[in-house]
């Protein structure tokens, strides 16, 4: 679970320490132990005096702090949703305009909200990985250490009540219990390792005869306890005497298939494969489909010993590193910065950024980011890599650069383009 940068200049977020911390919170097991016995195969239940922090999860998010969300921070839709007797409540019934200033239709009404939850609803507080400071910084460092984008939800739930049917999710999950106890029934899979494209809606017969089987895992989670989940295992869960908070995490995994389709998506290259059909084909023959088919296999499975991996990794890593955001600036600070940015001055990377260095034509380099590419004298690689491979370095220590002048545009480039923080 360390990070590492190869040669070929792959950036992974840094921290490791923290990221190892974060994962530790969530499973009672050595990391390897977890990555080989339990990631994306079994549940695994890790009860609070198994775990490090025997106050459990009320420091990421406490019932308080979800009150304060719900009251005082503006929240529009879809940070939040509410779900009564299994289906999800229109948001025209608690969401109405903000008042003077804040005309915007969609805000979310805390009476109305009270309403629906007096009523028996359960409140969803959704995407509290980009809203909540304690959960931002969270979610950053076990996304490092599971290597994958995340997000995080909140679910509260009043005395008695369930907020969803028995289902499955297209992610795996670490459920945080915070508040209160909550009864979870878990049932395995009726599909194995479902894509984002095959929810549990489409297979509800199957889920619901199966939830009528035997539990796999029938359990009450305490304050403190640890749930996790791989995508496909069938779930659901009911406050017990009193009102219940746990914390989702979702974890968006990218699959063999999300490589099949970046496969696809670049086999339009091969003119075999562009080729129409024949004039005339009768499309709804098999007959007439068979050669076809014939010569299409065989033009794909040529062009699949050819496929390039660095074409792939690229398409790969456009889809997945802006699914995980590093982390947040201070445009403020950061901007005053600059102005007093001299040798003495100390920077670090931004934590949780993603990075990749290739060279370029004309004595250039590229930054390659999760937003955007950024080109560079080559002269900077060493200071780049000393300063993105770091925790903290004195700009008049950059190495590679000629003199102190030079470090000062490069370390003001990256400042300003928020590659660099103030150290």
């Amino acid at each position: 679970m360390t990070n590492i940068h190869p040669p070929g200049g792959h950036g992974r977020p840094a921290v490791p320490s923290a990221a190892t911390e974060a994962l530790a919170r969530c499973v009672s097991v050595e990391p390897a132990k977890f990555a080989a016995g339990y990631w994306g195969h079994t549940p695994l239940l890790s009860l609070v005096d198994e775990l490090p922090n025997p106050a459990g999860f009320t420091d990421l998010l406490s019932p308080d702090d979800a009150d304060e969300l719900l009251s005082r921070r503006g929240l529009r839709t879809p940070f939040l949703r509410i779900a009564r007797d299994g289906d999800l409540v229109p948001a025209a019934r608690w969401t109405g305009g903000g008042g003077a200033g804040a005309e915007i239709g969609d805000q979310v009404l805390d009476e109305r909200v009270l309403e629906q939850y007096a009523a028996g609803a359960t409140l969803v507080l959704q995407g509290l990985h980009r809203i909540w400071p304690a959960l931002v910084d969270f979610a950053r460092d076990l996304g490092t250490a599971v290597a994958q984008p995340l997000q995080v939800n909140a679910y509260l739930t009043p005395a008695g009540s369930q907020g969803f049917a028995t289902h499955y999710d297209t992610h795996d999950v670490f459920v945080l219990q915070v508040d209160g106890r909550k009864h979870w029934r878990i049932h395995p899979p009726v599909l194995p390792d479902p894509l984002e494209k095959q929810p549990w809606g489409g297979r509800a017969d199957e889920v619901s005869a199966t939830a009528q089987g035997p539990a796999a895992l029938d359990v009450v989670l305490e304050p403190g306890d640890a749930l996790y989940l791989p995508r496909g295992w069938l779930h659901s869960a009911q406050a017990q005497e009193s009102r219940s908070l746990h914390l989702t995490v979702g974890i968006r995994a990218l699959t063999r298939y999300a490589m099949v389709e970046e496969l696809l998506a670049l086999a339009a290259e091969d003119p075999r494969l562009r080729a129409g059909l024949p004039f005339g084909t009768d499309v709804a023959d098999p007959d007439a489909i068979e050669p076809e088919l014939t010569e299409t296999v065989e033009a794909l499975r040529d062009w699949l010993l050819r496929a390039d991996p660095a074409a792939v990794a690229a398409r790969l890593r456009a889809r997945a590193w802006p699914a995980a955001r590093p982390a947040p600036i201070r445009p403020l600070a950061q901007a005053a910065a600059l102005d007093v940015l001299d040798a003495d001055s100390r920077i670090a990377p931004r934590a949780g950024l993603r990075w990749r260095l290739t060279p370029a034509d004309g004595g250039r380099m590229t930054l390659r980011l999760f937003d955007r590419t950024i080109t560079l004298p080559a002269q900077c690689e060493p200071a780049l890599r000393a300063l993105l491979t770091g925790a903290g370095t004195r700009v008049g220590d950059l190495p590679g650069l000629d003199d102190d002048a030079d470090r000062l545009v490069l370390a003001r480039r990256l400042l300003r383009e928020a590659v660099a923080v103030p150290a």
